[in-house]
């Protein structure tokens, strides 16, 4: 009987909508429809954007940063990177990209990227770097992170709960409104968190491998990378090494994997830039300059 009930109950339900007005019953499947659509995931979104809205995101990700930590106040070695980091861009995989290269004023041994062209490193870590060939490794690997878009694929994994529509109108209002705000906020929140812990251990061992072809076809020698990675294992108990672990493998695992991708290929490649006279001038100001020989550092000993 209860059965019964139910049943009928069930069927006077259904006459009731039918008998309503056809408008009715679509207007009620338009509004579903449209707030289907207005809760369209950012994670598709971010897929399908273009460069200049990579671009954009990149900008306001790398203002974030240097809001952390501002530019270092020496027009010299900001002209210099910028000169090294554009070289090495021109033989990267999206050359026409905007790249802009910094130092930001930090003790921390670390460099980062953002979508659309922004690198920036540490005033610890230039600090640290012995020749050229060291500062273009770190800054092609850099470069690789962009080339991939590795920091955007992270974002959109972050960024997943955020409505397109509040993309949309972050990329077509510049300020004062409501939703592109509620993006913004959102994003940045994204990025420190992702520039706080880092992207995921892959997306480092594929920007090393990137990042020394990069380095050689730019005619810097390939060893670079491998040398600030051997600097950094050796200053593991230093206070500003500390960033660097929580943001990257440690570096003599990076240097294994390094060296297994790496193995004989670069050995015997004539002509490779390890250092320059304008490095070493820039590195100790009160010293003359002096020429510089341009040979690429030994490879270190493969283990049997």
């Amino acid at each position: 009987m209860i059965a019964q009930r139910r049943l009928v109950r069930l069927l006077a339900a259904a006459m009731a909508l039918l008998a309503a007005p056809a408008t009715a019953q679509f207007g009620v499947l338009n509004d579903v429809v449209s707030k289907a659509k207005s809760a369209k995931k950012i994670g598709d979104g971010l897929q399908k954007i273009n460069e200049p809205e990579e671009i954009k995101i990149g900008g306001d990700l790398a203002g974030m940063l240097l809001g952390a930590a501002p530019l270092v106040d020496d027009p010299a070695k900001q002209q210099y990177v910028n000169r090294v980091g554009r070289w090495l861009a021109l033989h990267s995989a999206r050359p026409g990209l905007p790249w802009k290269f910094c130092i930001i004023d930090s003790d921390d041994f670390n460099a980062f990227s953002t979508p659309g062209g922004y690198v920036l490193i540490t005033r610890g870590l230039f600090n640290q770097m012995r020749n050229e060939a060291e500062l273009a490794g770190v800054l092609a690997h850099e470069i690789a992170h962009v080339d991939r878009k590795h920091h955007l694929e992270a974002l959109q994994k972050a960024l997943r709960n955020q409505s397109f529509s509040e993309m949309q109108r972050y990329f077509t209002v510049s300020t004062g409104n409501g939703l592109a705000d509620q993006f913004t906020d959102a994003l940045l929140s994204a990025g420190k968190d992702l520039y706080a812990k880092g992207l995921d251990k892959e997306a480092e061992y594929e920007a090393d491998r990137i990042g020394v072809v990069i380095a050689a076809r730019s005619g810097y020698s390939p060893y670079g990378l491998a040398g600030v990675l051997q600097t950094l294992s050796a200053t593991t108990e230093d206070r500003a090494y500390g960033l660097h672990t929580r943001t990257h493998p440690l570096p003599l695992d990076r240097l294994v994997r390094l060296d297994s991708a790496m193995g004989l290929r670069f050995e015997n490649m004539p002509g490779l830039i390890e250092n320059t006279a304008a490095f070493a001038a820039l590195r100790n100001p009160a010293l003359p300059p002096s020429p510089v020989p341009a040979k690429p550092r030994p490879a270190p000993k493969r283990r049997p």
